[in-house]
């Protein structure tokens, strides 16, 4: 028993820290859900520290990085058309085929995570670590979660409605994240003239605002799930299909992103953006607008995927960056041939004249 104590703390403490502090809220609430008054305050207050976390996405945002990325427009196109065309269609032909078998509510929440933008600080700091874009990526992120405020809402009433899940008022929703997001967010952005510069050199200061709020909005949403019975309705086994059902999803929308890349010839500086912001999901604003999409009693278990989705996003594209990153500075390139299981590392200038010579006709 010791031992089995043992390799669980020791796998807690492995993991990413924001990780481990959404299990550890996820616990608690289980444990100990805030219920009667104290409900009430902390959705008050979860509330008000969204409100804070987006106002100081706004005050973040650089509007020299903004122009400097804007005129990519190919670029934008793609990414938007994979956070909002590629994720959904991904997300319903994975409800269509695993319908029956899995929670509604939880297959509700996975459909739910594909119609939500795509994430902005992690997006960014993977395209800088794999050497890519940083202004494209810039733009497309912060352009996909201001599209999101008005897509989201809508494609939940079109799309959940169509698969048979619970639907919601779009024009309603829209009105209520625009207030509880965009309003803060655009407040931010045109106080970021006087505050920026404190904003931009406290970023280490103001990072636990960014991961407290998330956690008391998680904190509020399971309290609300464990009182209506969510751990009589989800086990173990749900939890794995789950992980191995965001593993597809994620999957499949990379290896999409790669062709697409590809067939628009697009510089690998930019194939870097779409592939990580065309294939991330925000939990930033997913979880606050799931509360103002759906029933306070449901909420707990549509982000339930959305949380195991966001933790796999991370450690597979950091992995990616980091390769992408040893790329750039060795200036090496893996290639594989057609038959073949295998790849092999090569420098730049020999893969491109081997690639040269080969793709040339017979004499």
């Amino acid at each position: 028993m010791t031992s089995v104590m043992g390799r669980f703390v020791k796998l807690f403490l492995s993991m990413d820290r924001f990780m481990a502090c959404l299990i550890a809220v996820v616990v608690t609430a289980s444990l100990l859900p805030a219920r009667g008054w104290a409900a009430s305050w902390t959705d008050v207050l979860a509330k008000l520290a969204i409100a804070l976390l987006f106002f100081l996405h706004g005050a973040r945002l650089s509007r020299a990085a903004i122009i400097q990325g804007a005129g990519n427009w190919r670029l934008h196109a793609a990414t938007l058309g994979s956070t909002y065309i590629l994720f959904p269609a991904a997300g319903l032909a994975i409800v269509w085929l695993v319908g029956g078998t899995v929670n509604p509510l939880l297959l509700s929440g996975l459909l739910y995570l594909t119609l939500l933008p795509s994430t902005v600080q992690s997006s960014i700091a993977f395209t800088a670590m794999a050497r890519g874009n940083v202004a494209a990526a810039v733009c497309s992120a912060s352009l996909s979660n201001l599209a999101g405020i008005i897509l989201t809402p809508m494609l939940v009433g079109l799309v959940m409605k169509v698969s048979g899940s619970a639907g919601v008022s779009a024009s309603h929703s829209i009105g209520t994240i625009a207030l509880q997001l965009l309003l803060p967010f655009l407040a931010g952005h045109l106080l970021r003239p006087l505050i920026g510069g404190f904003i931009d050199r406290n970023k280490a200061i103001l990072l636990p605002v960014d991961r407290g709020s998330i956690l008391l909005v998680v904190y509020s949403a399971f309290s609300a799930a464990v009182i209506n019975g969510i751990w009589t309705r989800v086990g173990w086994l749900d939890l794995l299909t789950l992980l191995a059902l965001s593993a597809v999803l994620l999957g499949v929308v990379m290896v999409v992103n790669l062709l697409v890349a590809r067939l628009a010839h697009l510089p690998r500086e930019d194939a870097i953006v779409l592939l990580f912001c065309g294939s991330k999901k925000s939990l930033v604003s997913g979880v606050p607008m799931a509360g103002a999409l759906f029933p306070p009693a449901h909420v707990g278990l549509i982000v339930l995927p959305l949380m195991i989705f966001h933790q796999l996003q991370l450690f597979v594209c950091a992995a990616l960056a980091a390769r992408f990153r040893r790329e750039a500075e060795q200036r090496t390139v893996s290639l594989r041939r057609l038959g073949s299981s295998s790849q092999e590392a090569l420098a730049l200038d020999e893969a491109v004249a081997r690639l040269t010579v080969e793709a040339s006709p017979p004499g």
